[in-house]
């Protein structure tokens, strides 16, 4: 019997860490989160970008924090970043449609007025309050936190993203690190690259994390 050989993915490549960030409501879809009950608990966002996750979750009482390695720039240079990162995006998504799957928006166009929307809160609470410590600038693997210093931790649109530019060394780190801050939970997502294939050494990663 012969079969024949699997379609290419779609060329969509990242090469660099984008500054692209979303809402609470998305990371509520694609984390299954409930703020109802978190509320009063410790949450990490790491790899925040210009995610308004933290400045939304902290409204609801929610003990929100973000890591990201360009945290500790000023407003305007992260809203510069945010000019930059958002064009690059918007040309890919539109080039490349057939790799995104819209399930919680209509079009393109919407989800990208409702990501610029939650940059715009990002850079409006990062004003206010990186002062008071809702904002820290650091990356993975090494982050500045105690042991199990956050109930949860979420990491999205990091990780294996970029599967090019990180190698398996630095995914086991890194995971481990967010299991050595996290007090009770770690939920990633996605578990795929950038070509919507799942990472490949997620059996390996699973076996050496357990």
């Amino acid at each position: 019997m012969t079969t024949a050989a699997p379609a290419p993915a779609p060329a969509f490549e990242l090469s660099s860490i984008a500054f692209f960030g979303r809402s609470l409501d998305e990371y509520t879809r694609f984390f299954a989160l409930n703020p109802a009950a978190l509320r009063g608990r410790s949450v990490l966002d790491v790899g925040g970008g210009p995610s308004s996750f933290s400045a939304e979750a902290c409204r609801l009482r929610i003990d929100a924090v973000a890591v990201d390695p360009l945290y500790g720039c000023t407003p305007d240079a992260l809203a510069a970043h945010v000019q930059l990162d958002y064009r690059r995006m918007r040309a890919r998504m539109r080039a490349n449609p057939g790799m995104f799957r819209l399930r919680s928006f209509p079009s393109l166009e919407a989800a990208d007025r409702d990501r610029s929307a939650a940059a715009r809160r990002f850079l409006d609470d990062y004003a206010a309050h990186f002062a008071h410590g809702r904002y820290y600038g650091a990356q993975l693997p090494h982050l500045p936190f105690f042991d199990g210093a956050f109930d949860l931790v979420l990491c999205a649109h990091l990780l294996f993203i970029y599967a090019r530019q990180f190698d398996y060394a630095f995914h086991l780190a890194a995971c481990r690190e967010l299991l050595r801050v996290a007090r009770e939970e770690v939920r990633i997502h996605p578990v795929c690259g950038a070509d919507g294939r799942p990472y490949a050494e997620l059996t390996r990663l699973r076996r050496d994390l357990a």
